[in-house]
């Protein structure tokens, strides 16, 4: 099923059939403010494992979560530094995935995550909108292993088909350049994607922050990885959208 966000009333039915698709273990695309996302109940395994098989990804590739409010990171994570959440409440909404240690109480699978999970919150209202419905989702971008990321629900609607139960279709993507990550779980915090947010803006949190290894702006890369290893940008995690 496809729904037209541009449309109130079709977007209404759109977010209560997204809604009722996650609660079953399916897939829903949605659209973000880097790139279309595809998410899953990220309290599902069945659901999750659903979202790498349609992706064709491994449990090696973990996908981030998306929020709807800064105030779930504390649901999510633990030892968060103080400079890394006066980055959130400046930056988010807003192109930045953060790693960060995941809380050991969450009762999830997601993958191989190194008991680390990849968080952002998206600034785009209809991605929100059922965000606060459904809770934090596991979402990464729309496509398959090798291809772009979706900047059009026709692009999705090609490379996952029938896989996905409902399509929210938002237009074009307003920015096809990724989130930029930063891993906050080691001793010293670096950026393992740059992305949106450039290195002397993440400098006035916290100066010590290491740049990527290779800097990319790219819009087909839109893939969080944890933090194993160090320096690859696609071992450990999926594209956030």
């Amino acid at each position: 099923m496809k729904f037209d966000c541009s449309v109130d009333e079709e977007f209404d039915r759109g977010l209560l059939a997204a809604q009722a698709a996650l609660e079953e273990g399916k897939l829903v695309v949605l659209p973000t403010d880097t790139v279309y996302g595809l998410a899953a109940d990220a309290f599902s395994p069945r659901a999750v494992q659903n979202l790498l098989d349609a992706k064709g990804r491994g449990r090696d590739m973990p996908p981030p979560v998306l929020v709807g409010a800064p105030t779930t990171l504390d649901a999510l994570a633990v030892d968060i530094p103080t400079w890394l959440r006066s980055m959130v409440e400046a930056l988010w909404p807003g192109p930045l995935t953060i790693i960060c240690h995941q809380q050991p109480s969450l009762t999830w699978d997601l993958g191989e995550t190194h008991n680390t999970v990849a968080i952002r919150m998206p600034d785009d209202k209809r991605a929100l909108a059922l965000l606060k419905q459904t809770g934090p989702l596991a979402v990464s971008s729309a496509n398959t292993t090798g291809e772009p990321a979706a900047q059009t629900i026709e692009q999705a609607q090609d490379m996952l088909g029938g896989r996905v139960a409902v399509y929210l279709d938002g237009g074009p993507t307003s920015s096809g350049v990724p989130s930029t990550i930063v891993d906050a779980t080691g001793t010293t915090p670096r950026v393992l994607r740059q992305g949106a947010v450039p290195l002397d803006v993440l400098h006035t949190f916290n100066n010590t922050i290491e740049p990527a290894d290779e800097p990319s702006t790219e819009a087909p890369s839109t893939e969080a990885p944890t933090t194993e290893p160090p320096g690859s940008d696609d071992s450990s995690a999926e594209d956030p959208a």
